[in-house]
């Protein structure tokens, strides 16, 4: 099931359309993301679902983030060897910030900085580089307060996303240079982790104003999703819509407001968004 959110609604995205399951999606209990957590239900109903009328066309609808109310977001950095030579290499990249998961774990983006590709990316710090990173986002989805084992840890994974790990560069501390507003961005949908049986077969690209800059097959990740599920239940409580950012590959640049970012997964989707200049408002 390809799962979206959008206005004050929620829909499944099918083939002839988007067909209305706001009913459906209560409200979270505790912690916890609502539409992720009526993922069992969604999925009981799939049958009747399928044969339901569509009520909007994609084309006319602004896609938010399908996760609404993550308790976290973590992220891995450096996960491909390319780009980890990549930054390894870089003026803006000091040791603190050139190690992998297993060398420094993972690194947290404040939820604030969530948004869906309709939303954009509000630039800021125009004089400074400002890089694009495309990445699987991996959904928990259920509660859990254990360690977790990588044979395991797919079980508790409600589905995928497509992600854009926006960057400043610079010396300060990676967590603030990546949490700026609008510069967590996910969609266009999730998909239930039913639909997609072995996510490192897919290849994963990116692209700014038509030109290809990022591309890559998940299977180059250093740490694989069910790696960095067990990894994070070591340190953290999971809860339904908790997000894992995979990493991104080689191929990182900067991006100018007025350009238009283009993302995909194979079998998972694509997002289009734009970036615009940092405007306060009065």
């Amino acid at each position: 099931m390809k799962l979206c959110r959008f206005g004050n609604h929620y829909g499944l995205v099918g083939k002839d359309g988007v067909v209305d399951i706001t009913s459906y999606v209560g409200q979270a209990h505790g912690k916890g993301d609502p539409l992720v957590e009526a993922i069992p239900e969604l999925l009981r109903r799939a049958p009747d679902l399928a044969h339901s009328p569509a009520r909007w066309q994609l084309a006319d609808i602004a896609l938010l983030s399908p996760v609404k109310n993550p308790t976290k977001i973590l992220a891995a950095p450096n996960n491909y060897r390319a780009h980890l030579e990549e930054m390894r290499k870089t003026a803006f990249s000091t040791g603190a910030n050139s190690g992998t998961m297993e060398d420094s774990g993972f690194f947290l983006k404040a939820t604030t900085s969530l948004v869906g590709p309709s939303e954009g990316i509000a630039q800021r710090f125009l004089e400074r580089r400002t890089d694009h990173e495309v990445e699987l986002v991996v959904v928990i989805g259920a509660f859990v307060d254990r360690p977790l084992t990588a044979a395991e840890a797919l079980n508790f994974v409600a589905g995928y996303s497509v992600g854009l790990d926006i960057t400043l560069r610079g010396a300060e501390e990676r967590s603030l240079r990546k949490s700026i507003d609008t510069y967590t961005v996910l969609g266009p949908w999730l998909v239930t982790a039913d639909e997609v049986p072995d996510v490192s077969s897919l290849r994963m690209q990116l692209s700014v104003n038509g030109s290809v800059r990022q591309s890559t097959l998940l299977s180059d990740m250093l740490f694989g999703a069910a790696d960095q599920v067990a990894f994070a239940s070591k340190y953290y409580a999971l809860y339904p819509g908790d997000l894992i950012y995979t990493g991104t590959p080689s191929g990182v640049g900067p991006i100018r407001p007025g350009d238009v970012i283009e993302a995909g997964i194979e079998a998972i989707g694509a997002l289009q968004t734009r970036v615009r200049a940092f405007e306060p408002k009065d």
